[in-house]
């Protein structure tokens, strides 16, 4: 169950960035990162008042700390696509899954050897699945420093989000991600004066990316609450093989040699994954 909720995550989010990706063609960025926190929050809201809007401080607190991390991670990682070179930004950005897994290794999770090499193997797939031949100009070295950051802050929300799923109320922790992500993003948007308003012709469409990022942190969360967080975060990860896929099928992009081998590298771990949980 872990492992199926794991990828059902995987396969929320790389649909998730697919349309953000998408809909940031026609809208400003930030009007678009925010308004699609805020559609996840107000559902957010509204499945916990259902329960109560019981909540737990630790996961919480936990929660907050991940959405802080999100929404550094999600702007540094759009401003080094902007910048950079796409072939390099899209790789390192993809290897933040690194983050988590170690920091749960190191505090003494112990899986199967054949779960971590599995973990391994699916984690280089995605590398490899989100790597692109095209380049776009810009500063590369500012664009690599800006994906190691991206990496390393998205690492950082999954960590603390599992943890706060693992370790106390699971909806604590995803109401928690929410506000510190939507918060810091709104603060910014403020400071920046960023247009915050798109055409009424994409309010649901961007909406919709928003809902879907909840339910995949949802299933995240649900997974590292009932498996190992070193192995869920690495599955977790594979959203880029998700969103290169849609790319291709939908906006007819080119599949390299290199992004096919990623892609079956990538299932190829996963099986190893599965066999051994």
């Amino acid at each position: 169950m872990p492992v199926l909720l794991a990828l059902g995550s995987s396969l929320v989010w790389g649909v998730a960035d697919f349309l953000g990706g998408f809909n940031t063609r026609r809208a400003p960025l930030m009007a678009v990162t925010v308004l699609s926190q805020a559609a996840g929050f107000a559902a957010l809201c509204v499945w916990l008042a259902a329960r109560g809007f019981h909540l737990g401080g630790a996961s919480f607190a936990l929660g907050v700390l991940g959405g802080v991390g999100g929404a550094i991670g999600l702007s540094a990682f759009y401003k080094a696509l902007a910048v950079g070179t796409m072939s390099i930004v899209s790789p390192v950005t993809a290897c933040g899954a690194v983050v988590p897994f170690g920091i749960a290794l190191a505090r003494g999770e112990r899986p199967s050897v054949w779960a971590v090499a599995g973990a391994l193997v699916a984690l280089a797939g995605a590398v490899l699945a989100s790597a692109a031949e095209s380049r776009a100009t810009g500063d590369r070295r500012l664009g690599a420093l800006l994906a190691v950051v991206a990496a390393v802050a998205i690492g950082l929300f999954a960590y603390f989000l599992g943890l706060g799923g693992k370790h106390g109320d699971p909806f604590a922790s995803l109401f928690g991600a929410r506000v510190g992500s939507l918060s810091l993003l709104a603060a910014g948007a403020l400071a920046l004066r960023a247009p915050l308003a798109p055409s009424r012709a994409l309010l649901w469409p961007v909406a919709l990316v928003g809902l879907l990022d909840s339910g995949a942190n949802a299933l995240f969360v649900f997974a590292s609450r009932h498996g190992y967080l070193a192995v869920v975060s690495v599955l977790g990860s594979l959203y880029p093989v998700v969103t290169v896929l849609a790319a291709h099928v939908f906006l007819h992009e080119r599949l390299t040699r290199v992004q096919r081998g990623g892609i079956v590298l990538a299932l190829a771990g996963v099986c190893v994954v599965a066999g051994a949980s």
